[in-house]
């Protein structure tokens, strides 16, 4: 177990946004927590999942909603994790982040540390995802349930004691998410400390610091994102056409770029649902998920989530390979309807195929 640094924060916050293929919340609410925490002197534990005893409760926790419409209230998040305890009859020995994002993995630390617990060095999908079911959990039968569900200030909260698949706990969460002005939390997935060990992706809190360091510490930080992550330069250019919509608890957001330097000549298109899902060059078929296309900053390298994009900014679009439990057939399934009811129908081509 180690204490994390206000600096750590920081670079968890730049890190964990690189990872959120334009979504997992607003970094500048990641940062806000962070100041939070350090204004009142409350001390940030990290476990490393294999330390974790094999009986051990551990919950996951995250913000669910359109990435618009993003509130956070420290207390009626703590709230909503107590909720769950009391519902189930446990108390957690940690949290744990449901994916990678700006502010999502910052929720599930502050609630940790708020309730002097560790948050665990892992997250259930190793990127950011559209959907409360998508996750890693969901191709190793974990069930979801039982689910807390709460509004920003936890005046409204609802327990959902079973469904029938992870799925409609999502079609749940998302309604609610709704109804509360497109925002919620949840407190879900209460895994024991063998699943720790080998469910969620392993460590990649710690790999999002240390992304975060490079964006910070780096003369070149998009090269030198890329080399750690094994990713590539997909495109960099001008925006020129943005439309955003929010509806049915989702940011919906279609980016177009004209591009330059080396890109001059050349366009380039993505399309968000929270996230961006797929991205399009001249055309033609760039990257999809379950690969990350996130949107940076062309100079500090530092993503520029979907929602924020305006026409006139200078974006680089780096293109970073999916973690490997993404790649097998059941995680490729459950990538493939979330596609489908997304209006995207492409079958998927790796990104290291389709960058070469």
């Amino acid at each position: 177990m180690k204490t994390l640094s206000y600096q750590d924060l920081r670079d968890l916050v730049d890190g964990a946004a690189i990872f959120s293929a334009g979504g997992g919340g607003d970094p500048e609410v990641g940062y806000k927590i962070v100041e939070a925490l350090a204004s009142h002197k409350i001390p940030v534990k990290m476990v490393d999942p294999q330390e974790v005893p094999d009986d051990a409760k551990v919950v996951n926790f995250a913000c669910v909603g359109a990435t618009t419409s993003i509130e956070y209230d420290s207390e009626a998040a703590v709230k909503t994790l107590k909720a769950l305890e009391e519902y189930v009859g446990f108390h957690a020995f940690a949290t744990i982040p449901v994916e990678l994002g700006g502010f999502n993995t910052l929720a599930a630390v502050d609630v940790a540390a708020r309730r002097g617990i560790p948050v665990v060095d892992a997250d259930g999908a190793g990127r950011s995802v559209p959907e409360v079911h998508l996750k890693v959990y969901t191709i190793d039968d974990i069930p979801l349930t039982p689910m807390v569900v709460a509004d920003v200030h936890a005046k409204n909260m609802v327990i959902v004691k079973e469904t029938v698949d992870a799925r409609a706990a999502e079609r749940i969460a998302r309604a609610l998410a709704a109804e509360w002005e497109h925002s919620a939390y949840t407190a879900r997935r209460i895994l024991n400390g063998a699943q720790v060990k080998t469910s969620p992706i392993q460590r990649s809190l710690s790999k999002a610091i240390k992304i975060g360091r490079i964006l910070r510490e780096a003369k070149n930080p998009i090269g030198g994102v890329l080399t750690e992550t094994g990713g590539y330069k997909l495109f960099e250019g001008i925006v020129s056409v943005v439309e955003r919509e929010t509806k049915g608890g989702f940011t919906f957001v279609n980016v177009k770029l004209k591009g330059t330097g080396e890109f001059a000549g050349s366009t380039f298109e993505f399309k968000a649902k929270n996230e961006v899902l797929v991205a399009y060059k001249n055309g033609r078929l760039a990257a999809m998920a379950p690969d990350i296309i996130t949107p940076v900053h062309s100079e500090t390298g530092k993503c520029v989530t979907a929602e924020k994009i305006v026409e006139g900014d200078k974006l680089t679009v780096l293109g970073l390979p999916a973690p490997e439990k993404w790649l097998t057939s059941k995680g490729l399934e459950l990538w493939r309807d979330v596609l489908r009811r997304s209006g995207i129908f492409e079958a998927y081509v790796p990104i290291e195929k389709l960058a070469t």
